[in-house]
């Protein structure tokens, strides 16, 4: 039985007990005492150094491209209803959310749930940001841009929405 206390008595593992987090501790140098006595080669595995783990990164709120790819995706996917949209449009562009959001043309295919590859956006002026993102759903990619204007109370909203490469207007079925 293991005079060690803190581990279970069943443990095969010969090691001792647990390091800690900054590695072993360097022997004390200088003429060894008859306490210590004369230092034997291991007799189990060496224990593994420790890895410094990726610090936590701050959380960054997302920018406005990013938080409308994330919620023109759900609405285009079948995953929202077109009216979550409903503050944060101007324009054509509910209007078109509203057609086309019944015929999900960024639903999921082959059972697997549409998600947002990459998404970058661009300041061409002063309060717009026309951006782009690709979508995958499966094995098939599609790419999504739309443009974002900053109204007088500094809020974004989506003015248009293009899937594909083709507009969306109203009235007219959305690629496949």
């Amino acid at each position: 039985m293991s005079t060690d206390r803190t581990r279970p008595a069943g443990r095969r593992d010969q090691n001792g007990p647990r390091q800690a987090p900054g590695g072993p501790r360097s022997a004390p140098s200088g003429p060894r005492s008859a306490s210590n006595g004369p230092r034997s080669a291991p007799s189990g595995p060496r224990p593994v150094p420790s890895q410094r783990s990726r610090r936590p990164q701050p959380h960054r709120p997302l920018r406005p491209h990013q938080w409308f790819a994330e919620r023109l995706l759900a609405v285009l996917s079948g995953q929202r209803p077109v009216h979550w949209m409903l503050g944060h449009t101007i324009g054509e562009a509910y209007d078109q959310l509203a057609e086309l959001a019944p015929s999900t043309p960024l639903g999921a295919t082959h059972g697997s749930r549409p998600v947002l590859r990459h998404c970058r956006g661009a300041q061409p002026a002063t309060g717009v940001v026309e951006a782009f993102a690709s979508i995958a759903a499966g094995d098939r990619v599609r790419a999504m841009a739309f443009r974002l204007e900053q109204g007088a109370d500094q809020r974004w909203r989506c003015a248009a929405v293009e899937l594909g490469g083709e507009r969306l207007t109203a009235g007219a079925p959305g690629p496949r």
